[in-house]
């Protein structure tokens, strides 16, 4: 086997994903990239023989940074199974709940794990502080712009220097010729970040309002476990509802004044990253859609439109159906599973099995073997009417460019505007730059629907309408002996659906299949490449020892591979820790 750059762990803040990439010498570009999930995920096998109704306690800790969305779509499942309704009003805040966490996780997923891809933090002390407050208040009227703010953001970040260590903005390739933007841009992105650190602290409090707290807000199966009393002091009241609305304000100043223009500012400077195809990847995407107006049996209301996009033509979008056996199948012919009939056979998640069979080298290891199995990530992937099998990229740029297919006029505006202020044509949104705009578009449009969903539940509450929990079906005695169900969702890093079969009144078989599997897994059987594996190919890499081109990409999907990956010993005990000094 031949050398190959490596990075691991590629990510800034959680998650074990290991990226090999083996570059043509001829040019210096990446021939060909894997991706690795390193740590083995079996929540699936801990579900196994428990009541449904507390299946999302458990689901829910499959990440901590994702928080809710494996909760909600647990509980969703379940009540796909039983064919459970909920009330108007728990649709409603489950809407703001997820809407909060896409906010929190894009502002967060921007400033604190891929803006400092692109922003040099030491050259912010080469700047002008006067310089870098016109400049801010030229791309907004955010309050916090003046000349002293950022000269007192500048000395933070000088006295981290002289310190002699650089704290959280430690192990960065600062003043790699790959950085282009001027001190003033840096120094303000800088400040940005650290502001966006106690602005998250407050947004999540609307959890912490509906959901009791944050991370992994409660929840429960038939609506949500908040009674609207406007009289009780323990209940959701007129003060709870109040700071909502603050919430909800605060959340859209920041990204109107703050997310937005800086996207815009920074990516300016990185325009090549769109125009030259950079990270562009498969072309197919993927969306399960989210956010009904009318329940989930009602697709037609939601938000976000289910679909699928191939070749990157935007004319025809093709359906999606979880429940068809023939169109959703996770593979595991390069990863470290079994199934009983054979590692080539695709298994729809209601079929799903997960038979561990580690095969790798011993750790530490200075390559994979790309030949086998090389990670502990399942391949899911989407077959066509045809019988022929896709894959397909999930999150925000998918969601984007669906909207924007099926004529949603405010992403056609805002795309517009961005295209237009980049000077880049619509092809550049399949891109790293694209991607990573796409996710910032997403949040103003979020942001802006928060406000609706709030004033439809107090316009319900209104008209007297305070129930928030159908409890008919709650009793396991009203269930079906056998039933199954998926529940699905847009979490903030793409599709995410959990099947569960129930039998019984237990669970008898449970299977997740999260946006970082279907992003980051390895090849299938077919040999084809997932999404992060193909986004990498074509990239220059200017120093094989600093590769800022592979953290940009990869970053720009927002890796999530808590989501995919746990370790535990037979009876549950942690394995391994992993120290980061």
């Amino acid at each position: 086997m031949t050398q190959r750059i490596v990075v691991d762990p590629i990510t800034r803040i959680e998650g074990h994903l290991r990226i090999e990439v083996q570059m043509d010498e001829a040019n210096q570009t990446i021939a060909s990239a894997y991706s690795s999930g390193t740590m083995v995920r079996g929540i699936e096998l801990i579900l196994r023989g428990r009541d449904p109704r507390d299946a999302w306690a458990f689901a829910q800790r499959i990440c901590g940074v994702c928080t809710l969305v494996h909760g909600l779509a647990s509980i969703r499942s379940v009540e796909d199974a039983l064919k459970y309704p909920i009330p108007a009003n728990a649709q409603l805040i489950r809407n703001l709940m997820i809407g909060a966490q896409y906010i929190h996780d894009h502002v967060m997923h921007f400033y604190h794990l891929h803006a400092l891809d692109w922003v040099d933090v030491v050259s912010a002390l080469k700047a002008d502080p006067k310089a870098t407050s016109e400049l801010a208040q030229s791309l907004s009227n955010y309050p916090k712009s003046s000349p002293g703010y950022f000269a007192d953001v500048q000395k933070k970040v000088k006295n981290f220097v002289e310190a002699g260590q650089l704290g959280i903005f430690s192990e960065g390739y600062w003043g790699h010729p790959a950085y282009k933007l001027p001190p003033e841009a840096n120094l303000m992105a800088v400040a940005h970040y650290l502001e966006a650190l106690v602005w998250q602290r407050d947004v999540v409090k609307l959890h912490a309002i509906f959901g009791g707290k944050n991370p992994h807000p409660n929840f429960v199966v038939g609506g949500v476990p908040c009674a609207i009393d406007l009289d009780s002091d323990s209940a959701i009241n007129a003060k709870k509802l109040s700071q909502v609305q603050e919430i909800i304000h605060q959340m859209r100043d920041f990204v109107e004044q703050v997310y937005v223009p800086d996207t815009l500012a920074i990516a300016g400077f990185y325009k090549d990253w769109a125009t030259l195809g950079h990270g562009e990847g498969l072309g197919n995407f993927m969306t399960y859609g989210d956010f009904p107006a009318k329940g989930m049996d009602d697709p037609s209301s939601f938000l976000i439109p289910s679909g699928v996009i191939l070749n990157c033509d935007l004319s025809t979008i093709y359906d999606v159906d979880l429940n068809a056996s023939e169109q959703i199948q996770e593979f595991i012919s390069h990863s470290w599973y079994d199934y009983t009939e054979g590692k080539d056979k695709g298994l729809h998640p209601y079929e799903g099995e997960t038979i561990m069979h580690y095969t790798g080298p011993e750790p530490p290891y200075k390559q994979l073997d790309i030949e086998q199995s090389y990670s502990w990530l399942k391949s899911p992937r989407w077959k066509d009417s045809k019988g022929k099998i896709h894959a397909v990229e999930v999150g925000p740029l998918a969601r984007v460019l669906m909207l924007y297919a099926k004529g949603h006029e405010q992403t056609k505006e805002l795309v517009t505007m961005a295209l237009n202020k980049l000077e880049i044509p619509v092809e550049g949104l399949y891109s790293t730059l694209g991607r990573t705009a796409a996710r910032t578009l997403e949040t103003k449009i979020i942001s802006d629907q928060m406000q609706s969903w709030f004033d439809n539940l107090i316009g319900n509450i209104k008209r007297g309408d305070t129930r928030t929990f159908n409890e008919k079906m709650w009793e396991p005695a009203t269930w079906p002996k056998q039933a199954k169900g998926v529940g699905y969702m847009e979490a903030p890093r793409g599709g995410l659906a959990h099947w569960i079969v129930i039998e019984d009144g237990k669970i008898a078989n449970y299977q997740a299949v999260v946006p970082s599997t279907w992003n980051a897994g390895p090849r299938d059987p077919q040999g084809q490449a997932g999404a992060y594996e193909m986004a990498l190919k074509g990239h220059a890499i200017h120093n094989a020892e600093q590769p800022i081109e592979i953290l940009r990409t990869i970053h720009s999907f927002d890796p999530c591979i808590a989501c995919a990956v746990h370790l535990t010993d037979t009876t549950g005990d942690e394995i391994i820790k992993v120290k980061v000094c």
